[in-house]
């Protein structure tokens, strides 16, 4: 037998000859192989799976692994595959321009209307729960405010609404102080209102599928099924590609009729909401009753796609129909493609009010506990003014209600639209006042210096109110002025005002803590605990909760964001 050896050594030596052929020397092209059947050591092969190469190449005898093509080996290695792509983000919001602060020479007085949504909280909620830090744009304070009822006594000289102002040290200045305007509409038992004519219009598209949407939306329909009352009409009107009345006028007292046909609602199809609009203030314009309640309410995710989709024809289309004296009220669910933006701003434009229903027990709060506050109206187009005294007050800026800021010359004229005030709604609107002699966030000006209105020293402001009862076209005034003797220690101040200050502080902390400071979650969070009262409802509760969970959320941001967002940079 002949020794091994030489042998090897001839085929590695052969090998490497083919390799430096491969690599070295000048380009030339290569000839056509077609010609003639190329030798077995020089055929290309198919370029195999690098993996299955590497295993062939170590079973194969040292002698044989010249046969493996010099390319194969070298190949560049397969690309790692990337992740899926996240699922795109199609929640849409309005953009919000927070209020700033203002110098009281230079615009003493503050017009806004009223705002009776809530949906913002339960959104903000929805969001917090699902591991998510809240967009800034999601977050409106004024709807945090709202959500919570407040102990406001009930007004006693035959008006619709009581009003009250307050005074405190803000919690996260110290030297400046919160005023707080507080209004409470007269109580009024649900089986004690008016008549109502209801249309619920009910979105049955396909992206409605979804167990927090239309399963959610039966269920909570279900509950007031059992509040309704033999004067009440329910008409039930769906939409997806086209639009149709799932249910005629039915009196509430036939409860299995109401029941059955929800029941029937399924989901499918695309969203013409627009259409869906048209024919639902068709129907309730069929069933008018006089001096009654006349009511849409849009139940659905926002997601048109058929028709009119453009925000401002549909706030438009909206607008005009107010007139004929049916109201529109906006129930949102959903998660994923919630368009937010259009369900505040079509209740906004139609007198009526805003929820967002992430859960039953919200379905409940809504068409059940606050049936009475959601459906019947007491005051509309309530606007709220308030003149500073620029000899004792330098600063001021009004915390939320954006969106819904009034020109000064607004105030008197009737023909503008502002918010309505349901049977026992609360509302709540907070001021951060810097008092002459103290620091501001504006350097006082050099030259204009406000002279002291005689008698007028121990004043801070002046709020007036104007509203409509709601069958009048002319409004009322109302107001109060604020006596600076009226300040009290922060811890002095009532569980309302101080549970409000820790929501409006959580708000802004959320939005990126513009002007709160070094005011954080546990700030909030400590201010709250100790303001809840006797929390019949446990919603204030459930709010310490949301804040010991947003602040866990805030802290683990940075490894997701860069640590660049507001709610970032504010818990630091």
């Amino acid at each position: 037998m002949q020794p091994r050896a030489p042998v090897l050594l001839s085929s590695l030596a052969a090998a490497l000859a083919l390799v430096l052929a491969a690599c070295g020397g000048p380009s030339r092209p290569l000839p056509e192989q077609t010609s003639q059947p190329a030798s077995p050591a020089m055929a290309p092969a198919p370029r195999p799976d690098h993996d299955h190469a590497a295993r062939a190449a170590q079973s194969k005898p040292v002698a044989e692994m010249h046969s493996i093509e010099p390319h194969a080996t070298l190949a560049m290695p397969h690309p790692y595959p990337l992740p899926a792509p996240a699922p795109e983000e199609r929640e849409r919001y309005g953009a919000i321009d927070e209020n700033g602060v203002r110098l009281v020479a230079q615009a003493p007085v503050s017009t806004f209307s009223i705002d009776v949504d809530t949906g913002s909280y339960s959104n903000v909620r929805r969001l917090l729960n699902a591991g998510r830090v809240p967009p800034a744009d999601a977050v409106r304070v004024e709807e945090l405010l709202n959500y919570f009822p407040y102990d406001y006594a009930q007004p006693a000289d035959g008006r619709p609404f009581a009003v009250h102002t307050a005074l405190a040290p803000a919690p996260w200045h110290p030297s400046n102080v919160l005023l707080r305007i507080g209004i409470k509409g007269k109580d009024v038992a649900s089986g004690a209102l008016p008549a109502a004519n209801l249309v619920f219009l009910v979105d049955v598209s396909g992206s409605m599928n979804a167990p927090d949407k239309l399963p959610l939306l039966k269920s909570s329909l279900k509950l007031l099924v059992n509040q309704l009352r033999a004067q009440d009409r329910i008409t039930l009107v769906t939409y997806a590609g086209s639009t149709r009345v799932a249910l005629p006028p039915t009196p509430g007292s036939d409860k299995a009729a109401i029941s059955a046909a929800i029941d029937q609602l399924v989901a499918g199809g695309s969203t013409a909401g627009a259409s869906g609009i048209a024919l639902a203030y068709q129907a309730a314009q069929q069933s008018y009753i006089a001096g009654g309640i006349n009511r849409v309410l849009l139940a659905t995710d926002g997601d048109f796609n058929v028709g009119v989709t453009d925000f401002r024809q549909l706030r438009s289309m909206v607008e005009d129909k107010r007139k004929s004296g049916v109201s529109l009220s906006t129930l949102g669910f959903g998660t994923g493609n919630y368009n937010e933006q259009l369900m505040e701003q079509l209740a906004d434009a139609g007198d009526g009010a805003y929820s967002y229903i992430d859960n039953l027990m919200e379905g409940n709060k809504v068409l059940v506990s606050e049936i009475s506050s959601t459906l019947a109206t007491i005051a509309r187009d309530v606007k709220i003014q308030v003149e500073f005294n620029p000899a004792t007050v330098t600063e001021y800026r009004l915390i939320g209600y954006e969106n819904r800021m009034l020109a000064r010359e607004d105030f008197n004229n009737d023909k503008v639209d502002a918010g309505d005030i349901g049977a026992g709604h609360t509302v709540t609107a907070l001021y951060e006042l810097t008092l002459a002699g103290q620091p501001g966030l504006v350097d006082p000006l050099r030259y204009q210096r406000a002279a002291p209105a005689p008698g007028r020293d121990g004043e801070l402001a002046h709020v007036r109110l104007r509203y409509k009862l709601p069958a009048a076209s002319t409004s009322q005034l109302l107001d109060v002025t604020v006596a600076r003797q009226a300040l009290r220690p922060l811890a002095q101040g009532d569980d309302d005002f101080r549970f409000a200050a820790a929501v409006a502080g959580f708000g802004q902390v959320l939005r990126g803590g513009r002007f709160t400071g070094d005011w954080r979650h546990a700030d909030a969070r400590a201010l709250a605990q100790g303001a809840r009262g006797a929390d019949r409802f446990g919603y204030r509760g459930e709010f310490v909760k949301l804040v010991d969970l947003a602040q866990s959320l805030a802290t683990i941001t940075p490894a997701a964001s860069g640590g660049n967002d507001p709610a970032t940079r504010a818990a630091r």
